[in-house]
């Protein structure tokens, strides 16, 4: 079934182009490519009003409407010939550093070059529990954060894996860099987290949403900017980023959450998933992967390092 997304133009997105726009509000799910097909098809309405213009500059207080078809059908995703760094792999599990800017699986807009599409490709069996949509995906992280990622390679695994992530025993750690210096060295934030009613691709601090906990403590501070660390004691969507934009330190490039202006250039959220943990789902043993950010978030912490601004 189509869904019907409706939004107003916060001040500090007027004059963006339509189209990136649109993308930075979902979450840069949907491509700018894939949001001008849509203006095409006459799918998109500003005010009310058909907006043929993909480069039409959005005004404060407009009202923009956008259709989005119905998700590909799950048949569709097959394998392709994608690299993969894969951090370690056996007969159960198999971890992958993702690299920032890939999605996990297909959804309108991203049906190709996802995650799910390379691991059909690199390996024969993988876990059916999440169906033909998600083959072998445990959980998920999202498309502008790098970092490690947990795949099951069959439905014990999966299941093993899934009720870990229930009671809370999964080790994952984040470095995150966000907006402002914080007061105290480390701290918790135990927020409930639900869809925002505003904006189905939001997430927001609601009363009444399940249950979110973030541990965090600060690695470095840089003025304006301070790289911490973030140890999810929950995993509810983008619950990093939510609780540190509820606190008032959004993430640097997180223009869905944070402010329009980055003034390092960051592609998407600096948001990298370093440390997974787990007990393997056969042997019970404790296992542990560690990887570095990619190279594009330590040319931004140089930069911090030199700044300081």
């Amino acid at each position: 079934m189509d869904e019907r997304f409706v939004i107003t133009v916060e001040e500090e997105y007027a004059g963006t182009r339509m189209d990136a726009y649109l993308s930075a509000v979902t979450d840069n799910t949907l491509s700018r490519s894939f949001i001008q097909k849509l203006v095409a098809a006459k799918q998109v309405r500003v005010n009310g009003e058909l907006k043929e213009e993909k480069k039409y500059k959005v005004k404060t207080g407009d009202t923009v409407e956008m259709t989005i078809p119905e998700p590909v059908r799950a048949e569709n995703a097959l394998p392709e010939e994608i690299p993969l760094d894969i951090v370690y792999e056996d007969e159960d599990v198999a971890v992958i550093n993702k690299p920032r800017g890939m999605v996990v699986h297909p959804a309108p807009g991203n049906e190709t070059g996802t995650l799910v599409n390379a691991l059909l490709y690199h390996f024969k069996d993988l876990s059916s529990v999440g169906g033909v949509v998600r083959p072998g995906i445990v959980h998920r992280i999202d498309k502008d954060t790098s970092g490690l990622i947990m795949v099951a390679k069959n439905d014990k695994a999966h299941l093993s894996l899934s009720e870990q992530l229930k009671v809370h025993s999964i080790t994952r750690i984040y470095r995150a860099v966000v907006w402002n210096n914080f007061r105290e060295e480390e701290g918790t934030v135990d927020a409930p987290i639900a869809r925002d009613p505003k904006n189905r691709f939001r997430m927001a601090v609601e009363a009444g949403g399940r249950n979110a906990v973030t541990h965090y403590r600060v690695l470095e501070r840089y003025g304006q900017f301070t790289l911490i660390e973030c140890r999810l004691e929950t995993g509810r969507t983008h619950q990093i980023r939510v609780h540190m934009a509820w606190k008032k330190h959004p993430l640097l490039g997180d223009a869905l959450y944070g402010p329009a202006k980055n003034p390092f250039g960051a592609e998407g959220q600096m948001l990298h998933a370093g440390v997974l943990g787990f007990d393997h789902p056969t042997t019970g043993r404790r296992m542990e992967f560690e990887c570095d950010p990619p190279p594009e978030f330590t040319r931004i912490l140089d930069r911090l390092r030199v700044n300081k601004i």
